[in-house]
Parts: C-alpha cells; structure tokens; sequence
C-alpha cells in the first residue's frame, strides 16, 4: 500500500481537518506569550508546538474512534468509518493511540519541564472524554474542556508558566465547542436513546437541546468581550470577534427543531471558519500593537 494511501486512512480516521476547532486558539495562546511576556520567536519551538497539538489530537481521535468501534457499526451514520468498515483493524488504531501519546509526552519533555509534568494531565482529560458519553449527558463539555486546554498549553510551551488570558480562552473554547457538539448530537437522538447513551439532545430533545447549546453560547460571547478587554485588544480584534460572533449566530438560524439538514454546515465549516477568522483577527492585533 502506497504512504501517501495510509496517510489519508488514519488522516480521515482522526478527522485531522477538525484541527482548525482548536490550534488557531493553540496560535492565540502562543502569540499572546509571545507580545505580552519577554519570551522571543523560535521556529523550533513553533514546531514543538504544532506537533504537540498534532499529536495530541491524534491521540484523541484515534482513540474516540477505538472507544466507539462497536457503537459505530451499530450507527448507520457512523457504520463507514474507517474501524467499523475494516479500512483499519481495531489493533492498528489502538497501536496509533499509542504512539502519538507517547510522542506528544515526548515532546511535551523537550518543550519544557511543565509541559511535561501536565502531559499525562493532558492525556487522561482527552481519552477520558470517549467515555463519558457511557454516564454522562455533560459529555459535551468534557469535549470543550479537552479543546479548550490548547491555548493553555501553548502559553506554558513558551513561558514554562500560566497566565489568565489562556484561561479565558479556555472557557471561551469550552464553551464554544461544547454548544455546536451538541447541534451535532441532534442527528442521533434516536440512536443514542436505544443505545443508552447520554448526550443532552438525548436527554432534552432537539429543542430542549438547541436551548441548552444556546445558553453555552452566550456564555462563549461573554468570554470573547471579557478576553478582549482583558487584554486591551483594538479594532482588529473586535473585528474578528464579531465575526465569530456572527457566525455563532448564523448556525443557530440555520439549525432550528423543524430543520436539522444544515447540522454539517454548522457543526463543520461555520465553525472552522469562526476559529480561523477570530484567530487571524487576533494575531494580527496582538502583532501589531
């Protein structure tokens, strides 16, 4: 089988284009350590990073996709993915879970010492969220929480410490991704009832649940205007904030209780598109003061 073949198998079986959900707050968090402490730019440790986040999401991933194997092939919605389908064996996966985990700590030891240290931290909340869904609706959040923990990261990759501004966004993507993870849940409601499984559309229904997602996402607008402020951000950053915003919104017209058929449009490239924007807008403010 040709590399290139393999790398799309497991490149398709981890997602790897979600990434954008969350490294463009990894850049946030590293740019921020960069104009607002003494640290100096180093393409090296920009690499670090990168493949720090890389490899964590891999681990993740691979291991969601482990975790669920056998709930998948029970999903008609999920019956194709790359396990249930035979693309790739349960074996082979479980052995990428691992490699990437033990890369990622790996790395996280030629970073720094505290990255190091929080490494197996790291770990246990993103293979931890695959389970919850077994015992909790709150699932959701465990998902934000383990996106969320990427621009903290990234500070401590350049500082060695923590700071408050990673930890707005923190809730800021907590709370962001949590609310669109629950308009994705909206399509297996059904399925994730006969199954016995929590989600919050599952517990509250499709209204019930767009409620919910709407509440965490005026609680993800809070944390945009609190970190803008916190830092003193210019027109740049307000810009992109309100298009973050804006698109907050615009996924929350386009999914309502009588029309689910955008949820793909929401769940993917409108939020995508919302973390690279605000990213952009962000860097370029925090660059240029």
């Amino acid at each position: 089988m040709a590399f290139a073949q393999i790398v799309s198998r497991y490149a398709s079986l981890v997602k790897f284009s979600h990434t954008l959900f969350a490294l463009p707050f990894a850049l946030i968090g590293y740019t921020y350590a960069l104009c607002f402490t003494d640290a100096t730019f180093s393409v090296l440790l920009l690499i670090k990073v990168l493949a720090a986040m890389v490899l964590a999401r891999n681990t993740a991933m691979g291991f969601n996709r482990y975790a669920d194997r056998k709930i998948d092939a029970l999903n008609p919605r999920t019956r194709t993915r790359e396990i249930p389908s035979g693309v790739i064996t349960p074996q082979r996966a479980l052995l990428f879970v691992m490699v990437n985990a033990v890369g990622f700590m790996l790395v996280a030891l030629w970073i720094n010492l505290l990255a190091f240290i929080l490494s197996p931290v790291a770990l246990i909340v993103l293979l931890g969220y695959s389970l919850t869904k077994r015992f909790t609706a709150w699932c959701h959040v465990v998902l934000g929480l383990a996106l969320g923990i990427a621009p903290v990261g990234a500070y401590i990759a350049v500082t060695g410490g923590i700071a408050l501004f990673p930890v707005l966004l923190t809730g800021l993507v907590l709370t962001w991704c949590s609310g669109f993870d629950i308009i994705y849940a909206l399509q297996d409601i059904a399925f994730d009832r006969s199954q016995a499984l929590h989600s919050v559309p599952a517990r509250f229904g499709v209204r019930g649940g767009l409620v919910v997602s709407m509440l965490l996402h005026l609680l993800t607008l809070y944390a945009v205007v609190v970190a803008g402020l916190y830092y003193g951000g210019g027109v740049l950053y307000w810009i992109g904030a309100a298009i973050f915003i804006g698109l907050l919104i615009f996924q929350h017209v386009i999914v309502t209780p009588h029309n689910l058929s955008k949820i793909g449009l929401a769940f993917g490239t409108t939020n995508g598109v919302a973390s690279v924007m605000y990213a952009l807008f962000t860097i370029l403010d925090m660059g240029l003061r």
